[in-house]
């Protein structure tokens, strides 16, 4: 074992160990519990941060198998780890955002009756998205895969005793299960094609039979794909994540805005060999994988925006925003831009974490209220928290020189060879910049609307605040990575991780930049004539163009068509075909009818049975008889 296996072990094994011991000695631990999950993150990220250094800049390059999980027949599955550019970006993105929010943690949840259950939840799902972006072979993701998926769960529902959080954590696993059917069946794909799980092995297959196997290999990747619309909630099943906000604040910031919803855009970069060689190949309605994974992100990220304009719930507008900023990656990576697309992802992590955090300490300060309509002048009450949101949003909204502005530019670039989707995003940078300004402004200038929550507001603690300031900070810094296009550190940094067509090249012009940037400034320009100057536009254009905003408001009614048609429908189905007809009436009258059968011919031969020698004997002479006139006639 060298030092590169003790610096994986101790990645992964710290948030467990944290994990176990909360789980196990949280109830008596009080507020210890809290420092014990940040002790083990700090490790974890110190190890995981020299992984990820030794990836990114030394161009360290390891597969490693430590034992074999399964072996039957043909299928052999190890535990194993890969590490390269990709899982460098991970490893650092995973084990750095969440240390902080640990941190911020530890004072949003102070006064928590569940103070030692909310950590261990948050060290374990660490464990599990650290195995997902480490291991080396599909198998081990999945188990990463569902790993989070259960933390996700646990911690939505993490306030079980009241009905809406318990409901949407529900949902997130019920609509999560139905996209992990298409992991598993494109595993089973894989498998059958090349007898192999191993991403090392897999990569090679593929390359070799591209040709042949075309056809297969494009359903793999839609399956794939499908398996990435649930997790990262993309149409159509992204109606999970809205609901998700239940939670507390910080689990929206680590796994529904920095984490575990980008493990779709990983598991895209990881599989980048698979999608690569199927992308001239049509297999959904003349679309190949990619070109379809790129419509369906820029679809989402329209359509997830469009509901952002109208929604009055500060963490749903977020959620909502998070959608759509998935659909930015999956854009980008659907036009084999798969560097761009986990720039986002990198630049992403560190300014919508700071939204949700920002989000969470206006929280604290106005006793939980979320409806940005009984907000207003909270700059002066919350001066720190209000600079933190500017720069998130600033970020968000893709101006120089916050971090959003580099890798969006970069996605733009990536998708000008698919003109819609180009063109879809560039409106969509336009209505991201006007509904995160929406939100600031309602937030925090103007006056106040209730004065109540106005007079009682308070600025968060230091412990909260400190890791605002972290993240702030990157998301000023951390896109001058990407200055220089494609002479930049990151491109150098990811040169080689992924497999790109031969001669492949994207066209790095000023167009794509002046475009995004103008919408941007449009975006916030009108927020702020609507909001600010003239604060009662809003209520005119909503009562002008009522239908729209009723659409919008209601999200499409979405929800309520996915619950009339799957919900119900299957509630139907339960009940009156498979209950009723097949079960009650076709298996039940089968068996009833034998039944009845049975007791017919043993009724009649219990008439035969009469205790009387002569009445036998008459039975065999009449049966001797029977067989002699058969034989005779024969």
């Amino acid at each position: 074992m060298n030092l590169t296996d003790i610096l994986v072990i101790i990645t992964v094994g710290a948030p467990l160990f944290g994990f176990l011991i909360n789980g196990l000695f949280g109830r008596s631990l009080g507020k210890l519990a809290g420092w014990i999950a940040v002790l083990m993150l700090t490790i974890s990220t110190i190890t995981g941060g020299t992984l990820a250094y030794q990836t990114l800049f030394n161009h360290l390059v390891v597969e490693r198998d430590f034992y074999t999980w399964m072996f039957a027949g043909e299928l052999n599955i190890t535990v194993g780890y890969l590490l390269d550019p990709l899982t460098g970006v991970m490893l650092f993105v995973v084990t750095f955002v969440s240390l902080w929010i640990h941190l911020y943690s530890i004072g949003y949840m102070e006064k928590d009756e569940g103070y030692w259950r909310y950590f261990a939840y948050l060290n374990m799902f660490v464990f599990f998205m650290l195995i997902l972006v480490l291991g080396n072979s599909f198998p081990l993701t999945f188990v990463g895969w569902e790993g989070v998926g259960l933390a996700s769960y646990l911690l939505i529902g993490f306030w079980y005793f009241r009905d809406a959080p318990r409901n949407a954590g529900l949902k997130a696993f019920v609509v999560n299960r139905v996209g992990d059917a298409g992991f598993l069946l494109g595993m089973f794909l894989i498998f059958s094609l090349f007898g192999t799980l191993k991403y090392s092995e897999v990569q090679k297959f593929v390359l070799e039979n591209k040709e042949v196997l075309a056809i297969p290999l494009g359903i793999a990747a839609l399956l794939f794909f499908f398996a990435a619309t649930g997790k990262s909630a993309q149409i159509p099943l992204y109606v999970w994540l809205p609901d998700a906000m239940e939670g507390p604040t910080p689990v929206s910031a680590l796994i529904h805005a920095a984490t575990m919803v980008t493990a779709g855009v990983y598991l895209i970069g990881r599989t980048s060999f698979l999608y690569t060689s199927v992308h001239d190949v049509p297999v959904f309605f003349g679309l190949s994988a990619p070109q379809t994974v790129a419509l369906i992100g820029a679809l989402t990220a329209f359509f997830s925006a469009t509901m952002a304009l109208v929604n009055n719930d500060l963490k749903r507008i977020l959620a909502f925003s998070t959608i759509s900023q998935l659909g930015y990656m999956f854009s980008a990576s659907g036009m084999l831009g798969y560097s761009a697309g986990v720039f986002h992802l990198y630049t992403h992590a560190f300014f919508k974490a700071l939204l949700f955090l920002s989000a969470g300490s206006v929280m604290h300060a106005l006793h939980d209220v979320l409806d940005i309509q009984r907000m207003g002048g909270l700059f002066k009450k919350l001066p720190y928290t209000g600079l933190f949101m500017l720069i998130g949003g600033l970020a968000l909204a893709g101006i120089p020189p916050f971090a959003g502005f580099f890798s969006k530019d970069e996605i733009l670039m990536a998708t000008q060879d698919f003109p819609f989707v180009f063109w879809l995003l560039v409106i969509t940078a336009f209505l991201t910049a006007f509904y995160t300004f929406r939100m600031f402004f309602m937030v925090f200038l103007g006056k106040p609307r209730d004065h109540h929550l106005y007079e009682h507001a308070h600025e968060s603690p230091p412990v909260m605040l400190i890791p605002m300031l972290i993240l702030a900070t990157g998301s000023i810094l951390a896109g001058f990575v990407g200055l220089g296009g494609e002479k930049s550190l990151w491109a150098k940094i990811l040169e080689g991780t992924f497999v790109l067509p031969e001669h492949f090249h994207i066209s790095h012009s000023s167009l794509p930049m002046l475009l995004g940037l103008s919408a941007g400034i449009l975006g916030i320009a009108l927020a702020y004539v609507m909001y600010v100057l003239s604060p009662n536009l809003p209520v005119i254009l909503a009562k002008t163009f009522r239908p729209i905003y009723l659409v919008l408001y209601n999200r499409y009614w979405v929800d309520e068509i996915y619950n009339f048609i799957f919900v119900k429908g299957l509630n139907f189905i339960s009940k009156w075909i498979l209950f009723l007809l097949v079960d009650r009436i076709l298996i039940d009258g089968i068996i009833n009818a034998l039944a009845w059968l049975s007791y017919g011919i043993g009724s009649l031969f219990t008439k035969i049975q009469t205790s009387s020698v002569r009445t036998y004997a008459l039975w065999i002479i009449l049966g001797a008889l029977f067989i002699v006139g058969i034989i005779s006639l024969g």
